[in-house]
């Protein structure tokens, strides 16, 4: 029997010219996609494909099935679309996973307005040192930083710069630094998470000075006083004076707004350590899923916005790219 990851393979051949661009869209190795072609060619009885080591060539009855199955997919899409406008509400469960401080603050809020929108949802809201790779079972996973080897989709939601911070006391009384390399000079505390080198800060400057190329960057070797595995500890230690700390924007920008902190070295640029939004592969993403994106990026960039406006600092949701 044909199933729909059937169709979607047929699809997917018809619109793309090679075996490894239809295994890159599928999100599945060459081999295992030649593996499922050929079932599905055993099962039908029919070859739907040519193959060189440079290009697929669909053949007349390959063709057909692909455009048949196309359009099958579509109306699949549709039937969908269309129960779930009479419906008018999601229904079922949903699962995301976030770390403890940014699903604290600002998740936490955001999914409540979304658990009132759709009453029929079941929702749960797993917090985790490490919600990715450790997913947990999760629809859909918030993580802080860059992500790398995930076979799920990676959104950016907001660019979330990283802010040097010190205290106003602890600046009065050891000096501001004036330049990257007189960090090492003074007391820094660090946050040890997601097995990083957080000893190891890279840094480059916002505008190009005269003499300097572009985009040169310059590495920072940290010798930390204090550390800790917690952010929100480590700021708050930067709060109480204890020294430097290098922290999150989302985290560091309303303690920076009430005079808690001060930012040093603002025209410098550290790491970032972007939001990232990542859910399963469009082929395995329920209505759900996909209703979540929607408002998260929707809400996200309102706020941001919003607080931009009345001269807040906050994370920025990225341009669209050109």
């Amino acid at each position: 029997m044909v199933q729909i990851e059937d169709l979607q393979l047929a699809a997917t051949l018809l619109r793309e010219a090679s075996l490894s661009a239809a295994a890159r869209a599928l999100d599945v190795t060459p081999s295992a996609l030649s593996i499922r072609l050929r079932k599905l060619e055993a099962a039908l009885g029919v070859s739907l494909a040519t193959r060189t080591a440079r290009r697929l060539s669909l053949t007349a009855e390959g063709e057909r099935f692909a455009r048949d199955a196309t359009a099958l997919l579509t109306q699949l899409d549709s039937l969908c679309d269309s129960l779930q406008r009479e419906a008018r509400q999601l229904t079922g469960s949903l699962r995301i996973s976030a770390p403890f401080g940014y699903g604290r603050q600002y998740i936490g809020p955001l999914i409540a307005e979304f658990a009132r929108a759709h009453p029929g949802l079941r929702v749960q809201l797993d917090l985790h040192e490490t919600p990715w790779p450790d997913r947990h079972d999760a629809d859909a996973v918030i993580h802080i930083g860059t992500v790398r080897d995930s076979s799920w989709i990676a959104r950016t939601l907001a660019s979330n710069e990283r802010w040097l911070c010190a205290s106003p006391m602890y600046l009065h009384e050891h000096g501001v630094p004036l330049a990257p390399r007189d960090v090492v000079k003074h007391t820094c505390i660090c946050i040890r998470e997601n097995n990083e080198d957080v000893t190891l800060w890279h840094v480059r400057p916002r505008s190009v000075p005269p003499g300097r190329k572009s985009g040169e960057q310059e590495t920072l070797r940290i010798s930390p006083a204090y550390s800790t595995n917690d952010g929100v500890v480590a700021r708050q230690w930067a709060e109480q004076g204890l020294g430097l700390v290098l922290r999150s924007e989302w985290d560091a920008a309303e303690a920076v707004a009430q005079g808690k902190l001060v930012r040093v070295l603002a025209d410098w640029q550290f790491d970032s350590a972007p939001i990232m939004l990542l859910v399963p592969t469009r082929n395995g993403r329920t209505a759900r899923v996909q209703a979540l994106i929607e408002f998260l990026e929707r809400r996200i960039n309102r706020d941001a916005a919003l607080q931009a406006k009345q001269g807040a600092v906050v994370p920025r949701r990225p341009a669209p790219k050109a």
